[in-house]
């Protein structure tokens, strides 16, 4: 844990100078907006991006999987995804809209006092799962006849 809490800039200026990014792991650039949002490009994990949104309570960081209305019997696939969650190990599913279309998303949470290599494991965790999630889950749902 850190003495001080993140912000986004603190937190991109902490990964800039971090292995990962040097190593060309990690891509990162700041999207402003009403709040502004670190995105992070996981480079070894296929250019996946990571949302990262730091508030006063915690760091939340997000991948998108795939668009909900893809998704052949939607109602028993979320519930296969509720009864699935405890096998995604620091990760959450979700619905997020971007532009108005539905998307299952995959996020975790962390303390905005989180050190920095907490923050990197969280990210490369998430990365794994939403891969894990996009191929094995999706792929492995069967909807009943």
């Amino acid at each position: 844990m850190t003495e001080i809490a993140w912000t986004v800039r603190t937190l991109k200026a902490a990964l800039d100078d971090s292995e990962p990014v040097r190593a060309g792991e990690f891509g990162l650039r700041i999207v402003e907006g009403a709040e502004p949002v670190l995105l992070v490009t996981m480079h070894q994990h296929g250019d996946l991006e990571a949302f990262v949104n730091v508030s006063e309570e915690q760091i939340a960081a997000s991948v998108l999987l795939w668009p909900c209305d893809e998704q052949p019997d939607r109602a028993a696939f979320n519930e296969f995804l509720l009864k699935a969650q405890k096998l995604v190990p620091l990760s959450n599913f979700g619905i997020a809209t971007v532009d108005g279309r539905d998307f299952y998303e995959l996020f975790g949470e962390l303390a905005t006092t989180s050190s920095l290599d907490t923050i990197v494991i969280e990210l490369r965790a998430l990365a794994e799962n939403a891969i894990e999630a996009a191929t094995d889950l999706r792929a492995g749902f069967t909807p009943a006849a």
